[in-house]
């Protein structure tokens, strides 16, 4: 997978970060987000999660790298 960096609010580490990426994930386009692996027991009872997947936690600032319109465009810094 072709990652494009987006954005990051980390304080000296690698996460969380937002990437893009033009390939499509079960026929959908998708971004790649680095976040905190959520495994609180009282948290994930509350989720139905299929074995495919996961669950992770970012702060919503990040939301800020998000493309506005064109979803490969680069977003506001």
């Amino acid at each position: 997978m072709d990652l494009r960096f987006l954005g990051r609010d980390s304080q000296g580490g690698g996460s969380p970060t937002l990437f893009d990426t033009r390939e499509a994930m079960n026929g959908k386009e998708v971004y790649v987000i680095q976040g905190w692996r959520i495994t609180d027991p009282a948290t994930l009872a509350q989720l139905d999660i299929p074995e495919h997947e996961t669950v992770i936690a970012v702060p919503k600032n990040l939301m800020r790298f998000l493309p506005k319109d064109d979803l490969h465009a680069p977003a506001d810094r």
